[in-house]
């Protein structure tokens, strides 16, 4: 990260005190998503950057960070409110399926976001981890098993909630599971994205309008729309 990369990052911490609610979009661009996959993918993250804008709290309080495992892991946007980065990146499908390494790097970058707010005394919700793909991981074998490790840890002392989905009738459902401790993965309903970022976006907005600490009830209604066990 560059010096006035990091500047940027620690002065919109000074002059914007909200209490944060860091996102992580961690997604599968393997060359399997490629087509209307990573179309459609495209699209729901377009439209969940709209829907934050759109709400004025979580417009400031909201910071989204997007990795990617498509052929390598790949941090496309680190954490940053909407207002910072307002245009939603466009996604390319190629390569294999590195998960446990993007699941690592996603989790580094966290550590480090959190780790600033702690420094400039900004108080933050528990971060979520949205972790997205249509495969089985095809990386390193002791990344993926760090990867597990450190999430069912965080989530286990409650320090990180946990969005495991699968795409289509390849997803591999039981690696999903085991990065989830408490909540069982789900897959999409075909290629419901948009629905799904929907979800999320009003998700998010509930969360940024409560108290950090407070438990924010869940729409399980709502996960009907998009999502199947």
């Amino acid at each position: 990260m560059s010096h006035n990369n990091l500047l940027v990052r620690l002065e919109d911490l000074v002059n914007n005190p909200t209490a944060r609610v860091p996102v992580c979009l961690c997604l599968d661009t393997s060359g399997s998503m490629d087509g209307t996959p990573i179309n459609e993918l495209n699209e729901g993250v377009r439209l969940f950057y709209e829907a934050i804008r759109e709400d004025e709290t979580a417009l400031y309080s909201a910071e989204i960070s997007i990795v990617t495992f498509g052929g390598e892991a790949s941090l496309i946007e680190d954490f940053a409110n909407i207002d910072r980065q307002p245009v939603a990146p466009i996604l390319q499908a190629h390569g294999m399926t590195p998960m446990g390494e993007a699941v690592n790097l996603a989790l580094d970058c966290l550590e480090k976001r959190k780790q600033e707010y702690k420094d400039k005394g900004v108080d933050y919700y528990q971060p979520w981890l949205v972790l997205m793909t249509d495969g089985a991981p095809n990386g390193s074998s002791s990344e993926l098993s760090t990867a597990i490790q450190r999430t069912v840890e965080l989530v286990n002392d409650r320090k990180l909630t946990v969005f495991p989905i699968g795409i289509g009738k390849d997803a591999d459902m039981n690696i999903l599971q085991q990065f989830s401790p408490t909540r069982k993965p789900l897959r999409l309903q075909g290629l419901k994205f948009k629905e799904f970022f929907d979800w999320l976006s009003k998700s998010v907005s509930k969360t940024s309008q409560s108290t950090p600490g407070e438990k924010v009830q869940l729409d399980v209604e709502g996960i009907k729309g998009w999502g199947e066990l």
